[in-house]
């Protein structure tokens, strides 16, 4: 039976996993991001779970345009930028290193929530708010890599920048990263915003509602300028359940334009926190697109 390795590089976790090509997660190792001896992790991560077998490795940011490296990852996990894996890991043949939202999305399609779908978008809500495209089966990366950043959409132009330099972007709406900030600070995570939403606090109320207004937005641009037949929620915050996706189907019965009576899909991840692992071992040992 065929097998691969996919690692995701985080800046807090590196997950692990060794699957089969029948889809079956063979194993998943986790462990925690050592700045100083980042890149050494990997290689013994990786030598662990199969140093013989074809690995794919995802990670914040563009990916080079030769599929070998992360060329561009402002402001996170320096160590690896612009290094050659294939080189660095002294494999026999190339190790396929791609973005991990896209990682993500692969993933899905393999084995999770976007299974079987041709047109499909994914969107990552966590620190910040990552995305990915499949457009007539296949994996959208653009002219650089870029393809697929939506939460660097613009929402607000006249909104403070986000790392991107995108005014008011989606990100910005509903990024973990800024919550105290957008919520004067009263709420140090989404986590607990979205418990004070639950037991009916009036502040939080009034603040998670606007970042569903905003994603549900976000989510009717895309459906009309791509239109999908699904949008796969992940991420940390896509973990609110009810209290996520109850108010956003409100929330786009509202603002999405619905030909036909046709509404776009909205469904959650289903492989959650190792899709991006799963997606990078599917790229390396059972490509797809």
């Amino acid at each position: 039976m065929k097998r691969a390795v996919g690692i995701d590089l985080g800046g807090t976790q590196i997950k692990g996993v060794l699957v089969s090509e029948t889809g079956e997660v063979m194993r998943r190792e986790l462990r925690d991001t050592d700045p100083e001896h980042f890149p050494a992790a990997i290689r013994a991560l990786a030598a662990e779970l199969g140093d013989r077998l074809p690995l794919g490795i995802a990670a914040p940011g563009l990916a080079r345009a030769d599929g070998r490296a992360i060329s561009c990852m402002p402001g996170r996990l320096s160590a690896v930028e612009n290094l050659d894996w294939t080189d660095f890991l002294a494999r026999p043949s190339r190790v396929p290193v791609m973005n991990d939202a896209h990682a993500s999305l692969l993933g899905e399609a393999w084995l999770g929530a976007a299974r079987g779908f041709r047109d499909v978008i994914m969107l990552t809500l966590g620190t910040g708010v990552g995305g990915a495209i499949i457009a007539d089966g296949k994996l959208l990366h653009g002219h650089i890599g870029r393809a697929g950043h939506l939460g660097h959409t613009c929402l607000d132009l006249d909104g403070p920048p986000d790392i991107a330099n995108t005014p008011g972007a989606l990100e910005i709406f509903c990024g973990n990263y800024n919550i105290r900030e957008r919520t004067g600070g009263r709420f140090a995570s989404t986590h607990e915003l979205v418990a004070s939403f639950r037991a009916g606090d009036d502040d939080a109320v009034k603040h998670w509602l606007r970042s569903i207004r905003a994603l549900a937005c976000a989510i009717a641009s895309f459906a009309n300028i791509l239109d999908p037949e699904a949008v796969i929620l992940g991420g940390g915050i896509a973990q609110a359940s009810d209290a996520l996706f109850t108010p956003l189907a409100a929330e786009l019965a509202k603002v999405e334009w619905r030909p036909a009576g046709h509404a776009v899909k909205v469904l959650p991840a289903a492989l959650g926190e190792w899709a991006g692992a799963i997606g990078a071992a599917c790229s390396a040992g059972f490509p797809t697109s």
